[in-house]
């Protein structure tokens, strides 16, 4: 199933894609696709005729697949050839930080650059949204607790979040630094451990990965993080980044105003942002 919600920012429609890629308005069976409802979800589309449900044809304009999260969680260096290409050594366990709850928005929001910005960076991602309450899960449970699965692009402005010292948290949290969707899709459709990733600037290929290369897997990220704290239904986890990023290139490349940033992942649709001016 692949979730999204279309519409004006704030009254967003819930809608499912059917096998045609068309949109479906189940705002009659869900208010929303959030934190509150997600638990529900399974068994309220478990024998749902998508074709008896009425084609969506309000504003186009694509949201954030959930509404708004409580927490989102980042993992660090978590790609065997992202850690290379950094020069550091691969993690023995996952690194984590947090992005503030005000980065969420839709996937094609603007990224906001800011007077005393200098080194705004791009991090194609994938995003575990979860959908039941999560503490103390073992890796075998982890999947149980998932919602599904999202695109993200984790923005970073890294001056801000290597030269300043401190926690990286204040160069992950500027607002739009988190763009997330189109689509939230359940974990049936997808093998999530063996999925292309990409990112172009300008139209020129900066990132291209697979998840494949991931240090640690969704189930161990799940599992871990739970045994630390408490995963909320809503909660959204930031996966790490494949290579290619604007920090790693020799010497490095940084976004500016006018830049657009476009970038997917198999199975999980596109997203499209140009820098803009705060």
């Amino acid at each position: 199933m692949k979730y999204l919600r279309l519409g004006k920012e704030g009254a967003e429609t819930p809608c499912v894609l059917d096998a045609k890629g068309v949109a479906r308005d189940v705002s009659s069976l869900v208010r929303d696709f959030g934190p509150k409802t997600l638990a529900d979800l399974p068994e309220l589309f478990s024998e749902l005729d998508l074709d008896e449900l009425p084609i969506y044809e309000g504003d186009k304009r694509v949201g954030t697949p959930i509404s708004q999260p409580k927490n989102i969680y980042c993992v660090g260096l978590n790609y065997s050839d992202h850690a290379a290409e950094a020069g550091l050594p691969v993690p023995e366990e996952p690194i984590l930080f947090n992005k503030s709850a005000s980065t969420f928005c839709g996937p094609n929001a603007p990224l906001l650059y800011a007077a005393h910005m200098t080194k705004l960076d791009w991090e194609v991602e994938l995003g575990i949204v979860i959908g039941k309450t999560a503490l103390g899960v073992s890796p075998e449970e982890a999947l149980d607790h998932v919602a599904g699965f999202t695109l993200v692009n984790d923005v970073s402005e890294r001056a801000w979040q290597i030269e300043r010292g401190g926690q990286w948290m204040k160069g992950k949290s500027f607002p739009n630094f988190c763009p997330t969707g189109p689509w939230l899709v359940t974990p049936d459709e997808l093998d999530v451990q063996n999925l292309d990733m990409w990112l172009d600037v300008n139209g020129e290929r900066m990132q291209t990965g697979t998840t494949a290369k991931m240090i640690f897997d969704v189930k161990t990220i799940v599992s871990y993080m739970s045994s630390y704290m408490m995963l909320e239904e809503g909660d959204l986890i930031c996966t790490g980044t494949p290579p290619g990023v604007g920090m790693g290139m020799k010497p490095p490349r940084y976004l500016k105003v006018g830049d657009t940033v476009e970038l997917g992942i198999e199975g999980l649709g596109k997203q499209k942002q140009t820098v803009e001016t705060l």
